[in-house]
């Protein structure tokens, strides 16, 4: 049977635990471990992209829930609706571990083709994720949705760490700085993973086991720390941009899409599902509304035939 999340009062000052030492293998609620440095690194990027939101809006402030999880670990959710900017923005952490049921190892293993293990699976599971809607305009890039996620996932069983992520914003140097080679892979992963889809992310990265924990761990960082100077520039210039009905229907099509992405295709959610995770958090990015169609045809040459076309046909931005 799944437990249900408890809501805390206060947040914890790390969410792994001495008495969990034993389950996952190693010192994890020491400082200098991984784990406990990933953790660390999300929350002040948390606190640090809502300052910055925050202040950008002018007006609404965070609602904060802190909660644990019975079978290991918790996080901190933060949702601010209705804002004179931001229609709705989350800025999520958790870190949750235990064990996992051969279907929730699937989802977060498809290349494995299903074939899971006997029995539970030891696992750890660290994420950051930032969702955006503006408020005002639907001709913000890209069409009022900017996600940001990073993982730090292990299996205890099967000797992984697996680095993972997808990021709308990101500052191409973010990713020169480790690899040459991790912008223009990562950029044609996010097309593949993405295709639907919902939109064109910027780069996506999974199950990275070729490298280093420390490494992973530096590159999640520098990642996480890049996405809102690259991203408040943008909302800057475009947020006040004029729009009309057409724009908005079309805004509303679109978050369509992603609601059938979120839902129907995304890894992400189906692990969090299948783990008992808790469903306020793993359905936040879901818009506060959406429009589908049966059939919907754009008019061939306009901005929203213009927006399909770069989501079906991938382009290189960075030449």
């Amino acid at each position: 049977m799944i437990e249900k999340e408890t809501p805390e009062t206060e947040r914890p000052v790390i969410f792994l635990r001495e008495s969990d030492e034993g389950s996952s293998g190693d010192d994890s609620s020491n400082s200098n471990s991984v784990r406990a440095r990933f953790e660390k690194m999300i929350r002040e990027v948390q606190d640090s992209v809502c300052t910055a939101l925050v202040a950008v809006d002018g007006g609404a402030k965070f609602k904060e829930d802190v909660w644990s999880r019975p079978g290991g670990g918790g996080g901190i959710s933060r949702v601010l609706q209705d804002g004179d900017v931001f229609e709705k923005a989350s800025v999520n952490v958790s870190v949750v571990y235990g064990t996992m049921p051969p279907e929730a190892y699937r989802a977060a293993r498809p290349v494995d083709n299903g074939n899971a293990k006997p029995g539970p699976i030891p696992f750890f599971a660290a994420g950051f994720g930032i969702e955006v809607r503006i408020q005002r305009t639907p001709l913000h890039q890209p069409y009022i949705l900017i996600i940001a996620t990073l993982r730090l996932m292990l299996l205890k069983m099967l000797q992984e760490h697996l680095g993972n992520g997808g990021l709308e914003v990101v500052q191409k140097g973010a990713c020169d700085k480790f690899d040459a080679s991790f912008y223009p892979r990562f950029k044609k992963w996010c097309d593949a993973y993405f295709y639907i889809k919902a939109g064109s992310w910027r780069i996506f990265f999974d199950d990275l086991n070729d490298y280093d924990q420390e490494m992973l761990l530096s590159f999640s960082t520098e990642c996480a720390n890049s996405v809102i100077p690259a991203y408040i520039p943008i909302l800057e210039k475009r947020k006040d941009t004029p729009f009309n009905d057409e724009h908005k229907a079309c805004q509303q099509l679109r978050r369509g899409r992603y609601v059938e992405f979120n839902l129907v295709y995304d890894r992400g959610t189906t692990f969090g599902l299948k783990t008992g995770g808790r469903i306020e958090s793993i359905l936040v990015s879901l818009p506060l509304t959406a429009r589908w169609e049966y059939d919907h045809q754009p008019v061939e040459g306009s901005e929203e035939w213009k927006l399909l076309d770069v989501c079906i046909n991938p382009k290189e931005w960075l030449c």
